[in-house]
């Protein structure tokens, strides 16, 4: 197991997977590059879930904000991990170690009690996208792109979109996502209902400490006990994740072209 060397003061944390800095009465966490393939370097994993779990029991923090990493290769970087997992020594067992990171980090920020703002730019491929959507409220630019390399793996998307869309744009429009390969603009995007805002690029950071802002305003007792009634409908999110894990791999196992992918 290799071992993440960090640096941290107070809330402020610095390592190789994310860095975090406390202004004011919020956190904001930054991913940094190669996201998917940290995910099986389980000291990374315990990292960011301690992480997590510190600010969320923590009275002096009232919000959070979560940046996705400025560095994206969009579809090509799912493409990446899944060759270079399954031609290591790690084989399926890497990518079951990614689903399981995923899992953890989503319900981490379902439960926690405190008001999530997810913001991001660039290509966005399905599983950073359905991270966003275990948040709170989500910003993006308007060069933003999401992108479902899914289709053309063979693949079902990982990280519970399947899970939460139904819940937010219906049934139909849930369809019309997962099972399509066309690109979703940013404005397609707030059209569709799957994020709150689209701003510029220079805007992004702005606008999230803006939103940050408004929320702790609010009594934390009201922000938290609301929070607690709009997840209520989630409490079967542990279950899905479960049973997402055991059908994605048997897609994997069982599909000639993956099988092909780890020979």
């Amino acid at each position: 197991m290799q071992s993440t060397e960090y640096k941290q003061t107070g809330f402020d944390l610095e390592c190789n997977t994310f860095t975090a800095r406390q202004q004011e009465d919020f956190i904001i966490i930054k991913f940094n590059d190669h996201f998917l393939l940290r995910t099986t370097d389980f000291s990374a994993r315990d990292l960011i879930l301690s992480y997590l779990a510190r600010i969320s029991d923590s009275d002096q923090i009232k919000a959070v904000i979560i940046i996705g990493s400025p560095e994206k290769k969009g579809c090509e970087e799912y493409f990446d991990f899944y060759d270079q997992v399954l031609s290591s020594s790690l084989g399926s067992g890497g990518i079951h170690r990614m689903f399981n990171v995923i899992n953890q980090l989503i319900l981490a920020l379902v439960a926690m009690e405190k008001m999530v703002i997810h913001c991001n730019s660039g290509r966005i491929i399905s599983s950073f996208f359905n991270i966003s959507l275990a948040c709170d409220y989500r910003i993006i630019s308007a060069d933003t792109v999401f992108q479902n390399p899914c289709l053309s793996l063979g693949l079902l998307p990982k990280g519970g979109g399947a899970f939460f869309l139904p819940r937010m744009i219906g049934l139909s429009k849930t369809y019309e996502i997962l099972l399509s390969e066309e690109d979703i603009p940013a404005q397609k995007a707030l059209e569709l209902g799957i994020v709150n805002r689209v701003v510029s690029l220079d805007q992004l950071l702005p606008t999230a400490i803006e939103t940050a802002h408004a929320f702790v305003r609010r009594p934390m007792n009201l922000v938290s006990g609301i929070k607690r009634l709009l997840n209520y409908s989630l409490k079967d999110l542990k279950d899905y994740l479960e049973f997402e894990n055991q059908t994605l791999l048997q897609v994997i196992l069982s599909s000639e072209e993956w099988k092909n992918r780890a020979a």
